[in-house]
C-alpha cells in the first residue's frame, strides 16, 4: 500500500479506512431499523455496497427501493446516536495509519466522510490523529454525498492542492467513484487489508 511517490495532498475516508468502524455502523443500523419494525430492510451486503453514503441518503434509497415510508430525520438521528455509543469499540486500520504517519507534516491532509462530522472527529480523537488533518468534511458540510465529488473537491480547494495532485484512501465503491469524478487517484484499501 505505501505510495511510491509523494502526492500534493492526501484525502482519507474515515469509517472503514482509518478505523474499522463498519461493523459498528451496521450494528447501529440493525438496532435502529429493528426498533422501527423494519427487520428485513438493509442487508449487510447492501450496507457494504453503499459504504460512504450518508445515513439520510441511505434511508431515502431504502424507502424508494422498498416503497415504504420512513421517518428520515428521526431515523437518521437515532442511527447516529446508536452508533456514537459504539465508537469506543473501534479499532484502527494500521496500514492506513502507517501511511498517515509517513506523510504527516509532509503534505496537507483532509478527511472526507459520509458520516456526521462530530462523530468523525470523535473517531479521529480516539485514534489520536485529529490534529494531523487541516480539514474534516462530514455529511452536513456538502449538499451531495459520495459518489458525488463535492466533498473531495472542497477538500482539495481547502488544502490548496489541485485535484489531480491528490490521492484518496477509500474502502467503499462510492468514495472511489467520488475520487474518480473529482479527477483524483484513489487507493482502494480493501485490496490491501480485505
Amino acid at each position: 500500500m505505501p505510495l511510491p511517490f509523494t502526492p500534493g495532498g492526501l484525502i482519507f475516508d474515515c469509517d472503514g479506512t482509518l478505523a474499522d468502524t463498519m461493523p459498528l455502523h451496521y450494528r447501529a443500523w440493525r438496532a435502529t431499523l429493528d426498533r422501527a419494525g423494519h427487520h428485513t430492510l438493509f442487508t449487510e451486503e447492501q450496507f457494504y455496497a453503499w459504504a460512504g453514503a450518508p445515513a439520510y441518503e441511505i434511508l431515502e434509497r431504502l424507502a424508494q427501493q422498498h416503497q415504504v415510508t420512513l421517518a428520515l430525520a428521526e431515523l437518521t438521528h437515532e442511527k447516529e446516536m446508536t452508533y456514537q455509543k459504539l465508537i469506543p469499540q473501534l479499532t484502527p486500520i494500521e496500514p492506513v495509519l502507517a501511511e498517515l504517519e509517513r506523510f504527516s507534516g509532509v503534505v496537507p491532509m483532509a478527511v472526507v466522510s459520509g458520516g456526521m462530522r462530530s462523530l468523525v472527529e470523535e473517531t479521529l480523537d480516539i485514534l489520536g490523529v485529529r490534529e494531523r488533518f487541516q480539514i474534516v468534511i462530514g455529511s452536513g458540510d456538502v449538499a451531495k454525498g459520495k459518489p458525488d465529488p463535492e466533498g473531495m473537491l472542497l477538500a482539495a480547494r481547502t488544502l490548496g492542492v489541485a485535484p489531480e495532485d491528490c490521492v484518496v484512501y477509500e474502502d467503499g465503491p462510492a468514495g472511489i467513484e467520488a475520487a474518480r469524478r473529482a479527477g483524483m487517484r484513489a487507493v482502494d484499501i480493501m485490496r490491501f487489508i480485505g
